[in-house]
């Protein structure tokens, strides 16, 4: 059975444009694999603390020295790390906010990436623990951003994942959302006509 990570980092939960484009994909998808099991983690509506140094501090303290507040707060990303270690497949939904990704994810980045657990040191530098698996970023932005030097998103998303071993990544823009109407209907139809040769493929 194949496992299916969905993340949803819009504020708009639901009714976000990147929103929309991951759950077309993992309809599309479910239609073609039944066997799926679907996992949806929304970062809008349970969203995590952003990390802070009592939270790191716990990470970096060897389990059994841990105090029991900070087992606590260990627990959590244990979760979310178990979470990701079970799926073969994760959908990230990826709006724009002021040239950045959104902060929820960001402190999701934050909770997942523990040394030990979803990467390591070597001699020859970091190696990411979480590979075999593959990620789907579906980007939605109200302006035109890819290729561009203001694309900031692209790159961190690869390199973030690449870092904990998640290197094979498709991306999906709908982009110029906010130009126009037309430029908008454009850009999702465009998404989702990739969305449909992503599937079949």
């Amino acid at each position: 059975m194949t496992s299916l990570l969905q993340i949803n980092s819009s504020i708009f939960h639901n009714d976000g444009q990147s929103s929309h484009l991951a759950d077309q994909f993992v309809s599309a998808w479910i239609s073609k694999h039944q066997e799926t099991e679907l996992v949806i983690r929304d970062l809008a509506k349970n969203p995590l603390p952003h990390l802070d140094a009592e939270r790191a501090q716990a990470f970096f303290t060897q389990p059994d020295l841990r105090s029991e507040q900070q087992q606590k707060l260990v627990a959590e990303s244990d979760r979310l790390i178990d979470e990701l270690k079970s799926a073969d497949i994760i959908v990230i939904g990826l709006p724009m906010y002021n040239f950045g990704i959104p902060s929820t994810l960001k402190a999701y980045f934050d909770y997942i990436a523990r040394s030990g657990l979803t990467f390591r040191y070597t001699e020859k530098g970091s190696e990411g623990l979480l590979t075999g698996k593959k990620a789907y970023i579906f980007a939605a932005r109200g302006g035109l951003y890819a290729g561009t030097p203001l694309d900031s998103q692209t790159e961190y998303m690869k390199h973030f994942l690449g870092f904990i071993g998640i290197t094979d990544i498709e991306f999906v823009y709908a982009e110029g959302l906010n130009i126009s109407e037309a430029s908008k209907n454009a850009a999702l139809a465009a998404a989702k006509q990739q969305i449909t040769d992503l599937v079949n493929q």
